[in-house]
C-alpha cells in the first residue's frame, strides 16, 4: 500500500512541478487589418466553416480553452499553434504573394480533400470543428474558385 501512495504522491508532485516550466502561448490579436475574411473573397457560409474548424489554429484570433493553460497540455497547444500560423495565418493573407496565395490554396484543397485538416486530435476536444462532407466540398470548391480569382487578378495586373 505504501509503495501506491509514493507512487501517487510523486505523480502529483511532477504535475504540480511541470506546471512551472515557462510556456508561453502564441499571441491573440483581434486587429488583423489583413484577415482574409476581410478581404470580401470569402462568403458567409465558408467564413463561419472558416472559423470554426481553422482559425483557431490558423490565425491570430485563436480562442484558448481553459486546459491551454495546463501543461503538458499547453506545450502541445502552444507547438500546435505556432506551427499551423507558420503554414498558414489567415490574419496576414494580403501580405502572401500571388504563388503562395495559390500554394495555400491549393494546400487546403488537398489537406481539407483527404480528410487531413482540421487534425484528428483537434476534433476529439473540438466537436463543432469537425467538418460535414458538405462543409468539406464547400471548402474545397471555395478554394479551387479563390485560386482562379487570385489568379486572374494577378493577370490583370501585369
Amino acid at each position: 500500500m505504501k509503495v501506491w501512495q509514493y507512487l501517487i504522491g510523486g505523480l502529483a508532485l511532477i504535475g504540480v512541478a511541470i506546471q512551472l516550466v515557462p510556456n508561453e502561448l502564441p499571441e491573440v490579436t483581434t486587429d488583423n487589418p489583413g484577415d482574409l475574411i476581410g478581404t470580401g473573397v470569402v462568403d458567409g457560409e465558408v467564413a463561419g466553416i472558416l472559423k470554426s474548424a481553422c482559425y483557431d489554429c490558423h490565425s491570430n484570433e485563436t480562442k484558448y480553452p481553459w486546459y491551454s493553460h495546463v501543461a503538458p497540455i499547453s506545450w502541445l497547444v502552444a507547438k500546435d499553434t505556432r506551427e499551423g500560423r507558420e503554414e498558414l495565418n489567415f490574419s496576414n493573407w494580403t501580405n502572401y504573394d500571388m504563388m503562395e496565395k495559390l500554394g495555400k490554396l491549393d494546400d487546403i484543397a488537398i489537406e481539407v480533400g483527404e480528410g487531413e485538416m482540421p487534425m484528428k486530435i483537434y476534433t476529439y476536444v473540438h466537436a463543432e470543428a469537425k467538418l460535414k462532407d458538405l462543409d468539406r466540398k464547400k471548402l474545397i470548391e471555395w478554394a479551387e474558385a479563390l485560386m482562379d480569382v487570385v489568379a486572374e487578378e494577378e493577370e490583370s495586373t501585369e
